[in-house]
Protein backbone atom coordinates (compact mmCIF):
# COMPACT_ATOMS: atom_id res chain seq x y z
CA UNK A 1 0.00 0.00 0.00
CA UNK A 2 1.01 2.95 -0.52
CA UNK A 3 2.05 5.81 2.19
CA UNK A 4 -0.40 8.39 0.47
CA UNK A 5 -3.50 5.92 1.39
CA UNK A 6 -1.73 3.91 4.38
CA UNK A 7 -4.40 3.63 6.78
CA UNK A 8 -4.67 2.86 10.86
CA UNK A 9 -7.19 1.49 13.31
CA UNK A 10 -7.20 3.94 16.08
CA UNK A 11 -10.19 5.36 18.15
CA UNK A 12 -11.67 8.77 17.06
CA UNK A 13 -12.37 10.95 20.06
CA UNK A 14 -15.20 12.86 20.66
CA UNK A 15 -13.44 16.03 19.34
CA UNK A 16 -11.98 14.11 16.27
CA UNK A 17 -9.06 13.26 17.07
CA UNK A 18 -7.08 9.67 16.83
CA UNK A 19 -5.66 8.05 19.44
CA UNK A 20 -3.67 4.60 19.88
CA UNK A 21 -4.28 3.44 23.16
CA UNK A 22 -7.20 3.99 25.21
CA UNK A 23 -5.91 4.49 28.83
CA UNK A 24 -8.18 5.85 32.43
CA UNK A 25 -5.92 8.38 33.46
CA UNK A 26 -5.68 8.82 37.43
CA UNK A 27 -4.19 12.09 37.36
CA UNK A 28 -2.83 13.68 40.84
CA UNK A 29 -2.83 18.01 40.29
CA UNK A 30 -0.68 17.97 42.76
CA UNK A 31 2.57 16.23 44.57
CA UNK A 32 0.47 15.82 47.60
CA UNK A 33 -2.72 13.88 46.15
CA UNK A 34 -0.20 11.56 44.27
CA UNK A 35 -1.06 8.69 47.15
CA UNK A 36 -5.10 9.21 46.78
CA UNK A 37 -4.61 8.72 42.78
CA UNK A 38 -1.84 5.39 43.27
CA UNK A 39 -4.84 4.30 45.86
CA UNK A 40 -7.46 4.27 42.64
CA UNK A 41 -5.43 2.72 40.18
CA UNK A 42 -4.39 0.00 42.80
CA UNK A 43 -7.88 -0.80 43.34
CA UNK A 44 -9.66 -0.34 39.56
CA UNK A 45 -8.14 -2.23 37.13
CA UNK A 46 -7.68 -0.73 33.65
CA UNK A 47 -6.43 2.19 35.44
CA UNK A 48 -3.06 4.61 35.41
CA UNK A 49 -1.74 6.58 37.89
CA UNK A 50 0.46 9.25 36.88
CA UNK A 51 1.99 10.35 39.95
CA UNK A 52 4.67 13.62 39.59
CA UNK A 53 6.24 16.35 41.48
CA UNK A 54 4.79 19.60 41.64
CA UNK A 55 1.59 21.24 41.88
CA UNK A 56 1.76 23.70 44.98
CA UNK A 57 2.48 27.35 45.54
CA UNK A 58 3.40 27.43 41.80
CA UNK A 59 3.24 30.95 40.02
CA UNK A 60 3.25 32.91 37.10
CA UNK A 61 4.61 31.32 33.85
CA UNK A 62 5.67 28.39 35.74
CA UNK A 63 2.20 28.10 36.98
CA UNK A 64 0.45 28.38 33.11
CA UNK A 65 2.92 25.47 32.23
CA UNK A 66 1.73 23.17 35.05
CA UNK A 67 -1.84 23.67 34.11
CA UNK A 68 -1.22 23.11 30.30
CA UNK A 69 0.65 19.89 31.02
CA UNK A 70 -1.79 19.33 33.34
CA UNK A 71 -4.74 19.99 30.93
CA UNK A 72 -2.96 18.21 27.91
CA UNK A 73 -1.97 15.05 29.49
CA UNK A 74 -5.83 14.56 30.41
CA UNK A 75 -6.43 15.64 26.39
CA UNK A 76 -4.31 13.51 24.84
CA UNK A 77 -6.31 11.29 22.50
CA UNK A 78 -4.45 7.96 23.68
CA UNK A 79 -6.69 9.12 27.13
CA UNK A 80 -10.22 7.88 27.17
CA UNK A 81 -11.35 9.31 29.97
CA UNK A 82 -9.66 10.99 32.92
CA UNK A 83 -10.05 11.41 36.94
CA UNK A 84 -8.80 14.36 39.04
CA UNK A 85 -7.58 14.31 42.24
CA UNK A 86 -6.14 17.04 44.08
CA UNK A 87 -5.56 19.02 47.40
CA UNK A 88 -8.50 21.75 46.78
CA UNK A 89 -11.81 22.48 44.43
CA UNK A 90 -10.25 25.69 42.53
CA UNK A 91 -6.89 24.06 40.91
CA UNK A 92 -8.82 20.46 40.47
CA UNK A 93 -11.83 22.33 39.06
CA UNK A 94 -9.46 24.35 36.34
CA UNK A 95 -7.71 21.27 35.48
CA UNK A 96 -11.51 19.31 34.81
CA UNK A 97 -12.85 21.77 32.82
CA UNK A 98 -9.96 22.14 30.80
CA UNK A 99 -10.36 18.37 29.76
CA UNK A 100 -13.76 18.78 29.30
CA UNK A 101 -13.46 20.77 26.07
CA UNK A 102 -12.56 17.83 24.70
CA UNK A 103 -16.00 15.96 25.11
CA UNK A 104 -14.42 12.90 26.49
CA UNK A 105 -15.37 11.98 30.63
CA UNK A 106 -13.63 13.57 33.55
CA UNK A 107 -14.54 13.98 37.04
CA UNK A 108 -12.95 15.67 39.84
CA UNK A 109 -12.35 15.24 43.55
CA UNK A 110 -10.45 16.42 46.15
CA UNK A 111 -9.04 15.64 49.30
CA UNK A 112 -9.97 18.94 51.57
CA UNK A 113 -12.98 18.41 54.02
CA UNK A 114 -13.21 15.32 52.86
CA UNK A 115 -9.70 13.13 53.55
CA UNK A 116 -8.15 10.17 51.55
CA UNK A 117 -10.15 7.39 52.17
CA UNK A 118 -13.62 8.76 51.24
CA UNK A 119 -12.12 10.86 48.14
CA UNK A 120 -10.53 7.07 47.26
CA UNK A 121 -13.88 5.99 47.47
CA UNK A 122 -15.44 8.17 45.63
CA UNK A 123 -13.12 8.43 42.92
CA UNK A 124 -13.14 4.66 42.24
CA UNK A 125 -16.38 4.52 41.82
CA UNK A 126 -16.06 7.22 38.83
CA UNK A 127 -13.31 5.71 37.64
CA UNK A 128 -15.01 2.55 37.52
CA UNK A 129 -17.70 4.04 35.25
CA UNK A 130 -14.96 5.26 33.30
CA UNK A 131 -13.48 1.83 32.91
CA UNK A 132 -16.39 0.34 31.34
CA UNK A 133 -16.98 3.33 28.95
CA UNK A 134 -13.09 3.16 27.98
CA UNK A 135 -13.65 -0.77 27.47
CA UNK A 136 -16.53 -0.42 25.13
CA UNK A 137 -14.47 2.00 22.86
CA UNK A 138 -14.09 0.05 19.22
CA UNK A 139 -10.87 0.84 17.20
CA UNK A 140 -12.11 2.58 13.47
CA UNK A 141 -10.15 2.64 10.23
CA UNK A 142 -8.40 5.78 10.06
CA UNK A 143 -5.77 7.66 8.14
CA UNK A 144 -2.19 6.93 9.55
CA UNK A 145 -1.38 10.78 8.90
CA UNK A 146 -3.93 11.10 12.08
CA UNK A 147 -1.73 9.91 14.24
CA UNK A 148 0.33 13.20 15.32
CA UNK A 149 3.83 12.02 15.72
CA UNK A 150 6.87 13.31 17.90
CA UNK A 151 10.37 12.90 18.08
CA UNK A 152 13.66 13.34 19.94
CA UNK A 153 16.89 11.26 20.29
CA UNK A 154 18.81 10.23 23.34
CA UNK A 155 21.84 8.39 24.42
CA UNK A 156 23.14 9.75 20.97
CA UNK A 157 26.28 8.66 19.56
CA UNK A 158 28.22 8.78 15.88
CA UNK A 159 25.35 6.26 14.38
CA UNK A 160 22.58 8.26 15.81
CA UNK A 161 23.23 11.31 13.20
CA UNK A 162 24.45 8.64 10.65
CA UNK A 163 21.25 6.42 10.70
CA UNK A 164 18.51 6.52 12.94
CA UNK A 165 17.79 10.40 12.73
CA UNK A 166 17.93 10.02 9.34
CA UNK A 167 15.74 7.34 9.20
CA UNK A 168 13.21 9.80 11.39
CA UNK A 169 13.79 12.16 9.04
CA UNK A 170 12.91 10.45 6.38
CA UNK A 171 9.30 9.18 7.80
CA UNK A 172 8.61 13.06 8.40
CA UNK A 173 9.76 14.23 4.71
CA UNK A 174 7.48 11.14 3.24
CA UNK A 175 4.34 11.73 5.56
CA UNK A 176 4.43 15.16 6.76
CA UNK A 177 3.36 16.81 2.96
CA UNK A 178 0.30 14.11 3.21
CA UNK A 179 -0.77 15.67 6.36
CA UNK A 180 1.07 14.86 9.17
CA UNK A 181 1.20 17.05 12.50
CA UNK A 182 4.96 16.16 13.69
CA UNK A 183 7.32 17.94 16.59
CA UNK A 184 11.35 18.35 17.03
CA UNK A 185 12.77 20.34 20.45
CA UNK A 186 15.58 19.92 22.35
CA UNK A 187 16.62 23.49 22.84
CA UNK A 188 20.20 23.09 23.87
CA UNK A 189 20.69 20.16 21.86
CA UNK A 190 20.52 22.57 18.78
CA UNK A 191 23.26 24.74 20.60
CA UNK A 192 25.98 25.03 17.03
CA UNK A 193 23.13 24.03 14.57
CA UNK A 194 20.56 26.72 15.24
CA UNK A 195 21.62 28.54 12.16
CA UNK A 196 20.74 25.73 10.45
CA UNK A 197 17.49 25.12 12.59
CA UNK A 198 16.30 28.68 12.00
CA UNK A 199 17.03 28.39 8.29
CA UNK A 200 14.46 25.22 8.01
CA UNK A 201 12.05 27.25 9.50
CA UNK A 202 8.75 27.46 7.00
CA UNK A 203 8.99 31.79 6.90
CA UNK A 204 11.56 34.55 8.07
CA UNK A 205 9.47 35.19 10.43
CA UNK A 206 9.36 32.03 12.05
CA UNK A 207 12.91 32.06 11.85
CA UNK A 208 13.21 34.65 13.83
CA UNK A 209 10.71 33.25 16.93
CA UNK A 210 12.99 30.35 16.71
CA UNK A 211 15.86 32.20 17.42
CA UNK A 212 14.37 34.38 19.59
CA UNK A 213 13.36 31.16 21.61
CA UNK A 214 16.99 29.49 21.29
CA UNK A 215 18.33 32.25 22.27
CA UNK A 216 16.58 33.11 25.48
CA UNK A 217 17.23 29.66 26.87
CA UNK A 218 20.99 30.41 26.17
CA UNK A 219 20.95 33.74 28.04
CA UNK A 220 18.15 32.86 31.01
CA UNK A 221 19.61 29.39 31.35
CA UNK A 222 22.85 28.31 30.01
CA UNK A 223 24.78 31.57 30.94
CA UNK A 224 22.88 32.17 34.25
CA UNK A 225 23.73 29.25 35.67
CA UNK A 226 26.79 27.95 33.91
CA UNK A 227 29.91 26.92 35.83
CA UNK A 228 32.09 26.67 32.72
CA UNK A 229 30.23 25.42 29.80
CA UNK A 230 27.76 22.64 29.39
CA UNK A 231 30.51 20.14 30.54
CA UNK A 232 28.96 16.96 32.57
CA UNK A 233 25.74 17.54 31.04
CA UNK A 234 25.77 18.26 27.46
CA UNK A 235 27.29 15.93 25.53
CA UNK A 236 26.47 13.30 28.23
CA UNK A 237 29.03 10.95 29.28
CA UNK A 238 26.47 8.43 27.28
CA UNK A 239 27.40 10.73 24.20
CA UNK A 240 31.12 11.40 24.47
CA UNK A 241 31.12 7.04 24.99
CA UNK A 242 29.78 7.33 21.87
CA UNK A 243 31.94 9.67 20.12
CA UNK A 244 30.67 12.92 19.94
CA UNK A 245 32.48 15.09 21.83
CA UNK A 246 30.66 18.78 21.17
CA UNK A 247 27.53 19.75 21.73
CA UNK A 248 27.99 21.15 18.03
CA UNK A 249 28.64 17.71 16.64
CA UNK A 250 25.46 16.42 18.42
CA UNK A 251 23.64 19.36 17.51
CA UNK A 252 24.49 18.20 13.96
CA UNK A 253 23.19 14.42 14.24
CA UNK A 254 19.80 15.62 16.28
CA UNK A 255 19.07 17.70 13.05
CA UNK A 256 18.74 15.09 11.18
CA UNK A 257 15.57 14.34 12.49
CA UNK A 258 13.29 17.00 10.55
CA UNK A 259 14.62 15.27 7.26
CA UNK A 260 15.98 16.72 4.40
CA UNK A 261 12.61 19.37 3.03
CA UNK A 262 10.14 19.55 5.26
CA UNK A 263 10.02 23.07 6.54
CA UNK A 264 8.61 24.43 10.77
CA UNK A 265 5.93 26.00 10.22
CA UNK A 266 5.62 27.56 14.57
CA UNK A 267 7.26 27.46 17.43
CA UNK A 268 5.60 26.11 20.47
CA UNK A 269 5.67 27.12 23.99
CA UNK A 270 6.54 23.58 26.43
CA UNK A 271 3.58 21.40 26.34
CA UNK A 272 1.84 23.88 23.96
CA UNK A 273 -0.55 22.32 21.48
CA UNK A 274 -0.38 22.78 17.78
CA UNK A 275 -2.64 25.65 16.48
CA UNK A 276 -1.26 26.68 12.78
CA UNK A 277 -2.30 23.13 11.10
CA UNK A 278 -0.71 19.77 9.69
CA UNK A 279 2.78 20.21 9.43
CA UNK A 280 5.97 19.90 11.46
CA UNK A 281 6.52 22.09 15.09
CA UNK A 282 9.09 23.10 17.04
CA UNK A 283 8.87 23.07 21.01
CA UNK A 284 11.04 24.79 23.53
CA UNK A 285 11.43 21.38 25.34
CA UNK A 286 14.26 19.98 27.58
CA UNK A 287 16.82 17.98 26.58
CA UNK A 288 15.72 15.12 28.97
CA UNK A 289 13.95 12.38 27.64
CA UNK A 290 11.44 11.97 30.22
CA UNK A 291 10.47 15.74 30.66
CA UNK A 292 10.68 16.21 26.31
CA UNK A 293 7.99 13.05 26.00
CA UNK A 294 5.59 14.33 28.97
CA UNK A 295 5.26 17.73 27.16
CA UNK A 296 5.47 16.67 23.67
CA UNK A 297 2.15 14.74 24.93
CA UNK A 298 0.70 16.93 27.05
CA UNK A 299 0.34 19.12 23.26
CA UNK A 300 -1.75 16.30 21.81
CA UNK A 301 0.79 13.99 20.12
CA UNK A 302 -0.03 10.50 19.98
CA UNK A 303 2.78 8.66 19.18
CA UNK A 304 6.80 9.42 19.71
CA UNK A 305 9.54 8.41 17.97
CA UNK A 306 13.20 8.16 19.85
CA UNK A 307 16.20 7.77 18.03
CA UNK A 308 18.97 6.74 20.24
CA UNK A 309 22.65 5.33 19.79
CA UNK A 310 24.01 3.95 22.87
CA UNK A 311 20.42 2.92 24.40
CA UNK A 312 18.43 5.05 26.12
CA UNK A 313 15.06 3.04 27.59
CA UNK A 314 12.70 5.65 28.14
CA UNK A 315 9.07 5.25 27.71
CA UNK A 316 5.92 7.55 28.14
CA UNK A 317 2.60 6.16 30.40
CA UNK A 318 -0.41 7.22 27.61
CA UNK A 319 1.95 7.70 24.33
CA UNK A 320 4.03 5.23 23.07
CA UNK A 321 7.64 5.26 22.37
CA UNK A 322 9.36 3.38 19.23
CA UNK A 323 13.03 3.30 19.37
CA UNK A 324 15.10 3.61 16.67
CA UNK A 325 18.90 2.59 16.67
CA UNK A 326 21.39 2.15 14.20
CA UNK A 327 23.76 1.08 16.63
CA UNK A 328 25.07 -2.46 15.94
CA UNK A 329 26.34 -3.08 19.36
CA UNK A 330 22.92 -1.71 20.94
CA UNK A 331 20.76 -3.65 19.19
CA UNK A 332 22.41 -7.21 20.09
CA UNK A 333 23.22 -6.41 23.50
CA UNK A 334 19.55 -4.14 23.91
CA UNK A 335 17.82 -5.66 21.47
CA UNK A 336 14.83 -6.08 24.20
CA UNK A 337 14.95 -2.02 23.92
CA UNK A 338 14.82 -1.53 19.93
CA UNK A 339 11.56 -1.74 17.69
CA UNK A 340 13.60 -0.58 14.47
CA UNK A 341 16.80 -1.77 13.89
CA UNK A 342 18.30 -0.02 11.26
CA UNK A 343 22.02 -0.80 11.77
CA UNK A 344 22.10 -1.95 8.17
CA UNK A 345 22.58 1.83 7.22
CA UNK A 346 26.13 1.41 8.92
CA UNK A 347 26.87 -2.17 7.28
CA UNK A 348 25.42 -0.02 4.11
CA UNK A 349 23.19 -2.98 3.63
CA UNK A 350 20.17 -0.64 4.13
CA UNK A 351 19.66 3.21 3.23
CA UNK A 352 17.73 5.64 4.80
CA UNK A 353 14.70 5.36 2.29
CA UNK A 354 14.83 1.31 3.17
CA UNK A 355 15.11 2.61 6.38
CA UNK A 356 12.22 5.08 7.02
CA UNK A 357 9.75 2.90 5.17
CA UNK A 358 10.64 0.42 8.03
CA UNK A 359 9.84 2.80 10.69
CA UNK A 360 6.47 3.76 8.94
CA UNK A 361 5.30 0.33 9.02
CA UNK A 362 6.70 0.21 12.72
CA UNK A 363 4.44 3.14 13.31
CA UNK A 364 1.31 1.50 11.59
CA UNK A 365 1.43 -1.72 13.49
CA UNK A 366 2.23 0.78 16.53
CA UNK A 367 -0.85 2.35 16.01
CA UNK A 368 -3.09 -0.52 15.61
CA UNK A 369 -2.45 -1.88 19.02
CA UNK A 370 0.92 -3.42 19.10
CA UNK A 371 2.97 -2.79 22.28
CA UNK A 372 6.33 -1.04 21.90
CA UNK A 373 9.55 -2.09 23.66
CA UNK A 374 9.01 0.50 26.30
CA UNK A 375 5.70 -0.60 26.97
CA UNK A 376 6.32 -3.99 27.18
CA UNK A 377 9.07 -3.95 29.63
CA UNK A 378 6.95 -1.31 31.81
CA UNK A 379 8.59 1.85 30.93
CA UNK A 380 6.14 4.75 31.72
CA UNK A 381 8.10 8.22 33.22
CA UNK A 382 5.90 10.55 33.38
CA UNK A 383 8.27 13.84 34.38
CA UNK A 384 7.11 17.24 34.34
CA UNK A 385 9.25 20.09 33.82
CA UNK A 386 9.18 22.92 36.09
CA UNK A 387 10.86 26.70 35.45
CA UNK A 388 11.74 28.12 38.44
CA UNK A 389 11.46 27.96 42.20
CA UNK A 390 7.90 28.01 43.88
CA UNK A 391 6.80 30.40 45.96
Amino acid sequence: MSTSTQTIWGYRRENGRVGIRNHVVILPLDDISNAACEAVAAHIRGTIALPHAYGRLQFGEDLELHFRTMIGTGANPNVAACIVIGIEPGWTQKVVDGIAKTGKPVAGFWIEGNGDIATVAAASRKAKEFVHFASEKVRVECPLTDVWIAAKCGESDTTTGLASCPTVGNMYDKLVPLGLYGCFGETSELTGAEHLAAARAVSPEISAKFMKTWSAYQKDVIEAHKTSDLSDSQPTKGNIAGGLTTIEEKALGNLEKIGKKVKFIDVLQPAEAPARGNGLYFMDTSSAAAECCTLQAAAGYALHIFPTGQGNVIGNPIMPVIKVSGNPRTVRVMSEHIDVDVSGIIRREMTIDQAGNALIDSIVRTSNGRYTAAEALGHVEFVMTKLYRSA
